[in-house]
């Protein structure tokens, strides 16, 4: 299957292309990483995978799905999304445990919903995985940037998905919270259970261990994109980023210096 298949895509915006056009294929188990320099589309790339927008021209299926013929309130419960724009809809006075729970009903704030033990049970679970179970009861808005960013991954694997979508999740982290995060998206990637998944950032340093493909976006139009060894080379980030840059690979970890 099919997780995305973009074809011919574009994105406008106020009379202006902001994305496109774009083809692009991400197929069941894979694990992507997708950068770029502010602007480049990265965040309505994902949108549209999300199925939070259309495409203005070209077609989009995900998880083999035409967005325009599907219910995508639907297909929602099938995609598991971690961002910034969804961390400023959690009520702040919200717990841990709800935060994590409400995911299975798709909301965010519970509020006439019913869950059971198995619910209760899965949403600790979450938690345990990235070390957070110890604030279940901790309100959202008193927590750390790192114990926030970890709820919400937690939430975004709550009903299982088949794509899970990563926007930025190393952003605003102190060195030791990264370190931690990324250890645990490692072991996540790593895992062929895990599904499909999608992560955004701008720096190589924040590329899990395990992750399989990357994809280039500059000015709305991709670069590179396919087998991570293949697409992650001096060259192509440096026109990416339009700077000189030397990428390395060491201990299963990227880095980029500017010559």
């Amino acid at each position: 299957m099919s997780v995305i298949d973009f074809q011919e895509l574009c994105l406008t915006r106020g009379g202006r292309q902001i994305l496109g056009p774009i083809n692009w294929q991400v197929e069941e188990g894979q694990r992507w990483v997708i950068l770029g320099p502010n602007g480049a589309g990265k965040t309505s790339l994902i949108a549209i995978a999300a199925t939070l927008i259309h495409p203005t021209k070209g077609q989009a299926r995900v998880l083999d799905e035409l967005l325009g013929r599907v219910d995508v309130f639907e297909l929602r419960h099938r995609i598991g999304l971690s961002s910034a724009a969804l961390t400023d809809r959690i009520p702040p006075d919200e717990c841990a445990l709800d935060v994590v729970m409400t995911a299975s009903w798709a909301v965010t704030g519970r509020w006439q919903e019913v869950y059971d033990l198995w619910d209760e049970s899965r949403a600790m679970g979450m938690l345990s995985l990235f070390g957070v179970s110890q604030n279940r009861d901790q309100n959202f808005g008193s927590m750390s940037e790192g114990e926030r960013k970890r709820v919400q991954i937690a939430r975004a694997l709550m009903p299982d998905p088949e794509l899970l979508i990563l926007d930025e999740p190393a952003a605003g982290l102190d060195l030791g919270a990264r370190e931690d995060l990324l250890t645990r998206l490692s072991a996540l990637a790593l895992d062929p259970s895990a599904p499909t998944s999608l992560l955004v950032t701008h720096h190589v340093e924040e590329i899990p261990t395990g992750t399989t493909h990357a994809l280039l976006l500059r000015d709305g139009a991709i670069v590179a994109a396919g087998p991570i060894d293949q697409v992650l080379t001096s060259q192509n980030i440096s026109q990416t980023f339009a700077l000189t840059i030397n990428l390395t690979f060491e201990g299963g970890r990227w880095f980029a210096r500017a010559l």
